[in-house]
């Protein structure tokens, strides 16, 4: 299995968090079918859906199909003053420095059965919640770290002031709740502030939870009207979402559950399209190998080169890389087969400085 993605899930208390997490959980329940000791209690892994390796197991007979993962951790315990250790904030904190990516679910829904925390639904609210607990971790980090550049400005560190400069200006931000993904900060300034591992510079997908009616077309839902604006001012997806019924499809062999999916309107499960917005906003692609053995997808960075892709199945593989045999997975499908493929002149032989492309049906070449 490839897991090149970690999704932090956050959310406050009763905005269905837990029950999007438990379905995430369901749905990956074939987690021992992968190579972990251990999975803990808190983290579900859930197979990435991708129908090109059922089409190339058929026409490789492979014995196994082996799709691409991400794992899902749920974050418990952000309450107001989580920054300070309220409720389980320390180990909310250490979690969530771990993940690639934050899922923060916002509850889009009105039940009088359900209270909300805060006694009232409003969705760019609890987001600032969330915002002010993560900004002033930030700055927690941002101060330990002073002392370190302290000690370079002593030593006559040429950079070193500059980066407390950027330090200081990324505080004071921070302390007006703007996350540091949205300060507009350079790759360079980025760099600098890697070893603060800030919180708030950790991408962001929001899942609008609405109720089971309104999973198809939310458009009219005042809530996801807000939170959408929201969102778009700082360049972050909203992926709309029922988990009541995320929770029931869960439970539900694929047929059926696909059934129930068409009655209630919606062409696929919210849990495959946050995934899909997940690979969007870490920009990762998949290339696949197929065989006897197996079919297989591998999950990359997009921009990476092929000897970097060949290492992602086994360092072997780049440190010998000779050249990468490559067909596109719609020319290989188009063909009907690698051979004839091949006669076609589709098969391609690419070396080192070949960018990978999303799809890419790929044999390396390698000496070691």
């Amino acid at each position: 299995m490839s897991t090149n993605l970690e999704m932090g899930i956050v959310g406050l208390p009763n905005v269905g968090k837990s029950t999007l997490f438990n379905a995430i959980t369901k749905a990956g329940a074939e987690a021992a079918n992968y190579p972990f000791c251990t999975i803990e209690p808190n983290v579900g892994v859930v197979d990435v859906p991708d129908e090109r390796l059922n089409v190339l197991a058929k026409m490789f007979k492979s014995g196994r199909i082996v799709p691409a993962a991400m794992r899902f951790v749920d974050i418990a315990g952000l309450v107001k003053g989580a920054s300070k250790g309220e409720g389980l904030g320390n180990k909310f904190l250490a979690h969530i420095r771990e993940t690639d990516a934050i899922c923060e679910v916002v509850r889009c829904f009105e039940d009088g059965n359900i209270t909300h925390v805060e006694g009232s639904i409003d969705p760019v609210r609890d987001i600032e919640i969330i915002n002010t607990e993560l900004c002033l971790a930030d700055m927690e980090s941002l101060d330990k770290q002073m002392s370190r550049i302290e000690k370079l400005i002593k030593a006559h560190d040429k950079k070193a002031p500059a980066v407390k400069a950027l330090f200081k200006k990324v505080s004071a931000a921070l302390s007006e709740a703007v996350p540091a993904r949205g300060q507009g900060l350079t790759d360079d300034d980025k760099a600098a502030l890697a070893e603060a591992h800030l919180l708030t510079m950790k991408p962001v997908i929001y899942v609008a939870n609405v109720a089971e009616s309104e999973a198809a077309d939310a458009s009219g839902n005042k809530y996801v009207q807000a939170l959408s604006a929201y969102a778009a001012k700082e360049g972050s997806q909203v992926v709309t979402i029922s988990a009541k019924i995320e929770s029931d499809i869960a439970e539900m062999e694929p047929a059926e559950a696909k059934e129930y999916l068409e009655m209630m309107g919606l062409k696929e499960a919210g849990l495959d399209r946050l995934i899909k917005a997940g690979f969007t906003l870490l920009g990762l692609q998949t290339f696949l190998t197929a065989g006897e053995m197996e079919s297989r997808a591998w999950t990359i960075n997009i921009g990476m080169k092929a000897p970097q892709a060949a290492g992602k199945i086994h360092t072997d593989f780049e440190r010998g890389f000779i050249k990468a045999e490559i067909v596109s997975y719609q020319d290989l499908v188009a063909c009907g087969s690698k051979a004839a493929a091949k006669e076609k002149g589709l098969v391609r032989m690419e070396g080192k400085d070949y960018v990978m492309q999303d799809g890419d049906v790929v044999e390396f070449r390698f000496n070691v």
